[in-house]
């Protein structure tokens, strides 16, 4: 029995409900699998592209400055090359022109300027630039980058990286890869000797040994101070690059492009460097999409259904209702509130079935030396989120069933 003080709309649609008992609870369950379904995909796939995320911008910058790069401006007079239509000649052949290592141009202005942006979190200065690595006899080309410590670990975080020693950087000190340790056989504590093209050199002591998870990155890489690789690569007082994080890292293609436009340096972010994994992410978002709605539409032609069932079938006592006065509006709100309450009770249930399909996953599913595959994020807007347009979703499709049953004639309901 109802309670009494339940407005006369709820009692109609309760005592509905409870009288289809089988039809309530197949609905119930089908909504449930449905929403069980969304919210799994949902945290799975977004644990999925924070782990791919993570992996790929933890050992780069979301936002990159270079300085602009040398052209060659095609050689115009009489030169006996091609006559241009307006009478100018052109050399037949231009040669693009040797990129040397610069500087950008007023770069402490510039970071300035962009630190002030509120979507940046970090601008570090970077000192880059090849070498070679020598120990005796024995070389490895490398790359050299000179950096701030104190900001550009806050862009990658070296010290989760390093397996020996420690992310200490003076003037003399030097972080290697483990790849380039055991190619020229070196440790923590010993000497390397770093040369450039331009004859100037550099002896360093190693004080840390990394693993940045890529093998070529563990042979090429190497960090040391900024003013040691300032004075190494000769660029007194300058940067090659800056490096940027942003909040939003979806976001930073359009940070990237504001940055060019008020600073006039060219702005790479990892959306334009990564286009094709950040293609496969968006391909990722678009499938469970997808899924999502399909799997919507089957639960809200399923509530249709049974509503639609449930007029026919109740269609005399909705006649004997309307001949007792119940307005028709009365009528359309007990199949919404139907319609609410199936959707509202299938979510519920939902959210339970998707969080013991993941807390299932993430007990189960693991990497062959038994940690997680990766990180699941049971995030409370994911669940609030799949309740509330599972109701709405009850609503809507309870509204042409609630629209019929309050059409109905009350003479023929009764009659029928």
């Amino acid at each position: 029995m109802f309670t009494p003080w339940l407005p006369f709309e709820w009692i109609v649609a309760l005592r509905f409900l409870r009288e289809g008992r089988l039809q309530t609870l197949f609905i119930v369950a089908g909504v449930a699998i449905g929403v069980g379904v969304i919210v799994f995909m949902s945290a799975l796939l977004a644990g999925l592209q924070a782990n791919f995320i993570n992996r790929v911008l933890s050992a780069q910058a979301h936002i990159q400055l270079l300085p602009p790069q040398e052209v060659t401006r095609p050689l115009r007079g009489d030169h006996g090359g091609a006559v241009s239509p307006g009478g100018e000649a052109e050399g037949a052949i231009v040669q693009p022109p040797l990129q040397r290592l610069k500087s950008i141009d007023q770069w402490r202005s510039v970071a300035a300027q962009i630190r002030a942006m509120p979507e940046v979190l970090v601008v570090s200065p970077v000192a880059g630039g090849s070498a070679l690595a020598i120990r005796g006899n024995v070389s490895r080309s490398i790359s050299v980058s000179g950096i701030e410590p104190e900001l550009y670990f806050r862009i990658v975080d070296l010290g989760a990286k390093i397996v020996r020693g420690s992310v200490r950087l003076t003037g003399t000190d030097i972080l290697i890869g483990t790849e380039l340790a055991s190619d020229l056989g070196l440790d923590v504590g010993d000497k390397l000797r770093v040369s450039t093209a331009s004859g100037a050199a550099i002896a360093l002591t190693i004080t840390g040994v990394f693993d940045l998870g890529n093998k070529g990155a563990n042979e090429r890489s190497v960090f040391v101070a900024l003013h040691t690789a300032q004075s190494l690569l000769g660029l007194p007082g300058g940067v090659s690059s800056l490096e940027v994080t942003v909040r939003d890292v979806y976001a930073a293609e359009v940070i990237a492009q504001r940055i060019t436009a008020s600073t006039g340096v060219e702005a790479d972010s990892w959306i334009q460097t990564s286009a094709q994994f950040f293609a496969a992410i968006s391909a990722q978002t678009l499938a469970n999409t997808a899924i999502r709605f399909f799997v919507g539409l089957s639960v809200a032609f399923g509530i249709a259904s049974v509503l639609v069932v449930v007029v026919v079938q109740k269609s005399r006592e909705i006649g004997i209702l309307r001949a007792m006065g119940i307005s028709q509006a009365q009528i359309l709100r007990v199949f919404l509130l139907q319609g609410g309450l199936l959707g509202l009770g299938g979510s519920v249930a939902g959210c339970a079935i998707g969080s013991l399909a993941l807390l299932l996953w993430q007990r189960y599913a693991r990497n062959a030396d038994g940690t997680p595959l990766f990180p699941l994020v049971f995030d409370p807007k994911l669940f609030a989120a799949a309740l509330l347009l599972a109701t709405i979703t009850g609503l809507l499709a309870a509204f042409a069933p609630a629209l019929r049953a309050a059409r109905l004639d009350p003479v023929v309901a009764i009659r029928g």
